[in-house]
Formats: structure tokens, sequence, C-alpha cells
């Protein structure tokens, strides 16, 4: 018995291999293209405004750009060329003829039915003889017949007739489908045969050595490579390594700017003489007087020291057009000016590997700066700056008028959208100020701002009533989402304020959980991307400066009710957020400062003062053994023999009994029933004390 190797010859095999291997490529990365995006930026609704800024033309085009980077234009290509290649694949699977192998079988060579006996066949048999007999018959040419192929027939039919009357053979033909035995059989190779055909093993050898020798080593070091430029925030590692050195702990929001200049990625930005072309003319346009502030663009002195310090070349345009960005600087130069828009998404990006550094090292300060030049990089206003410059229209002089001209505080979108509406509008409307419709556009959008109001901050350790050393803490923050200038806020229900321990749920319960509402977009209509709201929740010591309990790794960028209605009014529905870390390991009070900072909005963030109780666990309160045990129903075997005994010894236990008894001293008592309450469902909390400054 011996094995053949056959191949596909008639490419009957050879589409349906190469549709597999396709398929296993083309399959996901078709999915990965079609699949539903989860990035926030993708799925958030937006804040209604027809407010539409200066050069928003230049901003959308770096917009389109940016979505045609984030394009995968590489998987694209390859899902299409995959597709095309697999259709092909179908065609030849239906164009190519089959071939099926032919069975042999006795009694269709000898042309008689399965049903006919020993003496039949031996009769038919004498007749083929007597028509198909080699000596017996002549080749027809015109049927193409030889003597080989007479002889061939008439073995092949002598072979027949000994299979079903000889018993030897028909039993190999029975246990081996062959009156001979076992025979050879052969294994297709779903491959075309040219593969090796003799001259092309050199070529077959060549594709190989290039496959593997070759694409795949790139592919691979690629990979690696690319993995290991960039930093889990996806910034070059030698950008960070700039961040770094550019780090100090009395850093501030403008220093923040500065340090963010320093980055390689704008080198994509500013290509070959872009570098440095108009450098002149924008420092010259940032640093001239401002109607409010000494210089136009917002800088301090301090600010334009760092810009005059710095070499001419990339780092000192880049940080010019940072500052001409955030001064909304009119640069009377449409390539500059598109720079400017360009720049900024880019610094922001930065900001997340700033912000890295400064939970590295654990200042405060430090941190604060990086979330507020967030704040003032999505917005574009300049650090010092008012924060009604974020509503649409607000020029400087509508701000001096809503701050009464000499105020030397600037006031709070809070502050100013608190006002009565005749006040405000007598204050910012008028000659040299806003136009009605402008007052209207730039109030509805302050009306639609997700600013989180903190209604309650506590401690709590799940499933247990006081916090003891080395237990898991979580930070609990009750808050509701009233845009400012918001009228009619309804009452807090006091049961909302309260933190449940979360039952045990199925997995289907768990995921409808997990589908978080997310707030509107970033109203941020200079910057050239769109922005989710994210807030940072962190604990510092405020008199050692140093932060004691770091945001989370993923910030805050949803809840788990809904913020606005279908007519896009707010809900005020009670939303938590909570944030776990360890207790410290002694016992004691523990005072902390909690930041609660959105990176999208200027001065909505949160500040308040919260104790931490660590108690010994000694002294923890103990359960009551009455509230662990049931006791037995009365219907039941046990209940009545507990009856019987309890009335045998003239002691009334019946549970209705205990159960009016108990009532009767609570009411004897006077004890307030909603406090008990208020305590069955939050005894967990610990006692901390939660100021606002």
């Amino acid at each position: 018995m011996s094995t053949d190797y056959t191949y596909d010859e008639q490419g009957q095999f050879f589409p349906y291999f190469v549709l597999v291997i396709t398929g296993l490529v083309t399959l996901p990365t078709t999915y990965s293209l079609l699949r539903p995006s989860k990035d926030p930026q993708n799925t958030a609704p937006r804040i209604k405004s027809d407010f539409q800024p200066d050069h928003a033309d230049l901003i959308d085009g770096q917009r389109r750009k940016q979505k045609r980077r984030e394009l995968k234009t590489k998987r694209m290509l390859t899902t299409f060329a995959g597709w095309l290649l697999m259709a092909y694949m179908v065609y030849l699977m239906v164009v190519t003829a089959r071939i099926t192998p032919k069975i042999w079988d006795p009694y269709e060579v000898l042309g008689i039915s399965r049903s006919a006996d020993e003496k039949a066949i031996k009769s038919h048999y004498r007749r083929l003889s007597i028509t198909h007999h080699p000596d017996k018959r002549q080749p027809d040419v015109a049927k193409n017949e030889t003597v080989e192929t007479i002889n061939d027939e008439w073995v092949d039919i002598t072979k027949a007739f000994k299979t079903l009357t000889d018993e030897e053979i028909r039993n190999n033909y029975l246990q081996h489908g062959h009156p001979d035995g076992k025979q050879s059989f052969s294994i297709g190779i779903a491959l075309p045969q040219f593969i090796v055909t003799e001259g092309n093993g050199k070529y077959v050898l060549l594709l190989y050595g290039a496959l593997l020798g070759v694409l795949l080593p790139y592919l691979v070091g690629r990979w690696w490579y690319g993995t290991q430029r960039v930093t889990r925030e996806k910034v070059l590692v030698s950008t960070a390594g700039k961040l770094f050195r550019e780090y100090n702990e009395e850093i501030d929001a403008g220093g923040v700017i500065g340090a963010l200049s320093a980055g390689d990625e704008y080198q994509e930005v500013l290509k070959g003489n872009k570098a440095e072309l108009g450098l002149g003319t924008v420092e010259k346009k940032i640093t001239t007087k401002g109607q409010s502030t000494p210089m136009i663009s917002g800088m301090a002195e301090k600010d334009r020291e760092k810009l005059q310090d710095l070499d001419g070349g990339l780092r000192r345009k880049i940080l010019a057009l940072l500052w001409a960005y955030l001064g909304r600087v009119e640069l009377d130069d449409r390539t500059l000016d598109d720079e400017k828009f360009e720049v900024a998404p880019t610094a922001l990006a930065l900001s997340e590997s700033f912000i890295a550094i400064a939970l590295a090292y654990g200042n405060m300060k430090p941190l604060l700066s990086a979330l507020y030049a967030r704040q003032h990089l999505i917005q574009a206003i300049p650090p010092r700056s008012s924060p009604l410059l974020q509503l649409p229209n607000m020029t400087p002089a509508a701000i001096s008028a809503a701050e009464g001209g000499n105020s030397k505080k600037h006031i709070s979108l809070q502050t100013f959208m608190k006002s009565p509406d005749h006040i405000r509008q007598k204050q910012v409307v008028g000659s040299g100020l806003l136009t009605q419709a402008q007052y209207k556009v730039a109030i509805q959008t302050a009306s639609q701002i997700p600013a989180l109001v903190v209604e309650k901050a506590f401690f709590k350790v799940q499933g247990e009533r006081h916090v003891i050393p080395n237990s898991l803490v979580s930070l609990i923050i009750k808050g509701r989402i009233i845009p400012p200038g918001t009228r009619n806020i309804p009452a807090i229900n006091e049961k909302d304020l309260l933190d449940k321990d979360p039952p045990e749920t199925t997995k289907a319960s768990q995921e409808v959980e997990e589908k978080r509402i997310q707030p509107p977009l970033a109203h941020a209509p200079y910057l050239a991307r769109d922005h989710a709201p994210r807030w940072y929740l962190f604990l510092g010591d405020s008199k050692q400066g140093k932060i004691a309990v770091p945001p989370p790794q993923t910030p805050f960028t949803t809840f788990d009710k809904p913020v606005f209605d279908d007519q896009g009014q707010p809900t005020f529905n009670m939303q938590t957020l909570k944030m776990q870390f360890g207790a410290p390991p002694q016992v004691g009070e523990y005072k902390f400062v909690m930041h609660l900072v959105c990176d999208s909005y200027v001065g909505l963030d949160t500040k308040l003062e919260v104790t931490l109780m660590v108690e010994d666990p000694a002294k923890a309160e103990e359960i009551d053994e009455d509230e662990d045990i049931s006791e037995p129903e009365e219907d039941s075997l046990a209940g009545q023999m507990q009856a019987l005994k309890g009335n045998a010894n003239g002691v009334q236990t019946s549970k209705k009994s205990r159960k009016a008894q108990s009532v009767d001293d609570e009411d004897d008592s006077g004890s307030d029933t909603e406090g008990d309450e208020a305590e069955t469902e939050s005894e967990t909390d610990t006692d901390t004390d939660t100021d606002e400054e």
C-alpha cells in the first residue's frame, strides 16, 4: 500500500483554502470597522447653540483634517481587498466543474441488478463474453476504441464477475472496497500544481523568504517599537522626558502652558520652514496692550519672559501660537490663524502626560495647575481671565460692565447667572456691548452647561458600620447637575442622599447597570476637537500641599441617571460618584480637602473639607443576635412547639405579640422613626464633616 500526494490541478479545492485564510483576516477587520464607537466624543449629545466664532471655517477645516487622520485607511483598504478576493474565490467555486471520484461497483460494471442471483450473474457474464471478449470484438474508431481499452474493459468485467461469484474475492471487496484488497490512497493538497512545477521552486522559496524573513519581522518590529515610542497617555517618550524637566512644585497654569510647548508632536504640525515663518508677527500681536489686561493675549510678565528666553525656532513659535489661541488674538494671516487652531488640541493631549507626572510627584499645586490649564485650553481663554468669556459673544467690555467696572476679582459664571434677567440685560446689552440676539445666545448656552453641584460627601465601607484601619473605604459624592441660572430647583429628597449597599445581581442586571448616561459634549467652539467633560476627584492634605488620595485612573465621564430630559431641561436626578482607597493603618481623625474638578469649564469646581474617622475594631458596633437569627413562623411545627413551651412557662412568645410589644415600647420612648429609618438604610456611613469653603 502506498500514498500519493496530488495537487489541485482542476482548481476545485484551492478556492476553499484561500477563502478560509482570507476570511480569518477580513472578518475581524470588518467588525472593527463597523462596530459602534464607544468613544464619548462620538456618542454624547451636544449643547444646542447657534454661535459661530471668528474663523469658523478654519476650525471646521481642522476638525475635518483630524477626522481624516483618524480614518483607518490601511485597515479599510485591507478589508476591501479581502472582500474582493473572497468574492473571486466564491466565483471560482461556482464556475469550476466539480470532479466526483467514481466508486467501483461490480453490479454497475456488469450492468445487472443488485437483486440478481448467482445463476443470473453467470448467465449474464456468458452473454458479455460473446460481445465484449477481446478475441470477438473489434475496435470501433468512431468511438475512439483501441485494443488496450477493450482489454481493460474485459479485465474489469472479469474482475466484477469474480467479485460476485468467488467467496475470497468477494470478502476482499466487502472489507476493503476493492476485490484486490487494500489499495493505495491519495491525499489532495489544496494548492495549485504550478507551485511545485519544476522551475518554479526558486520563486516559491523566494516568496517564503520575503514573507518570513522580511515582512513578518518588519511588522513585528514596527509594532514593538511603536508601542515603546509612546507612553500610556499616548505621548511620545521623548516628549514625556521634556515635560518631566519642565515640572516644578510652584508651577501655575501659565507655566503649564509654557511646558506643553516642548512636545515633539508639534514637528508634524509645523514642518520645514513653517517652524519660524511668521514668528515675529505672532509675538508682536500677542504682546500688544489689551483693553483690560497688560497684554491682549492675557500673558503675565513672567509668561512673556519665558517666551523671550526661548531660542528662536519651533518651540518659541508653538508657545506664541498657544498664547494667541488662548487670547483669541487676530493674527491677520489665515495661515497663522490656521496654525493657531491646530496646535491647541495637541497641547491638550500633552496635558494628560503632565497630569501623570504631577501625580507621580504627589504635589497638589502642579496637579491643579495642569487641570486648570486644560480648562483654559478647551475654552480658549487665558489664565486669570474672567470665566464669563466661556459664554458666546461675551467681550471684555461686556464683562467689565457685568463686573461693575472696578471689580478687582472676576465674578463666576454662577454669580452672573443668579442675577435676575432684567439686571443682566441692563448690564451687558447696549451700545458697544451685546445685542439682544447675542445676549440670548449667551444665556441659552449657559443654561445647558452641566454644572455638578455636590450635595453631600461622606466615607463608607461597604457592608460595615464603621471605618476600621486598612479597610477599603469609598468616598461617596452625592450631587445634582444644575446648570447656572436654573430657577425653581426642587428640594432634596433626603433618601437620595443615602447610599445603599448594592444587592447581589444577575449578569443581565449588571449589564443594565453598566449603561451609563453621558452629559453633553463641552461647549468649546474654538477647540478644533470634540471633547467629553471629565471630572477629576481626589483628596489633598492642605497643610503639606500633598495629594493624599489620587484621582481614579479613569476620570468620571458618565453618570448613573439621566442629566437632561428629552426637552433639554435638567432632571435634577441625584448622581453618585464613588472613589475607593485604603483606609489609614492607624486609628484617628483624618482631615482632607476634597477637590472635584471639571476639566472642560472654568469656575465649576468644588472644594470641600471632609473628615475620615478611623475607629478601633474592638469598639465597632456588634450586631444584635435577635436581628441575625430569624424567629420560626407560628404555623410551622417549630413555632407551635416554641409556643407550647412558652405557655407552659407562663410566657407569651408569639411573634405578633413581640412585634406589638416592640411598637408599644417605641411609642412610650417617643423615638424618631424617621431617624431610625435613615439609620437603617445608611447604617454604614461614617461620621464625616463636609464643610464647603
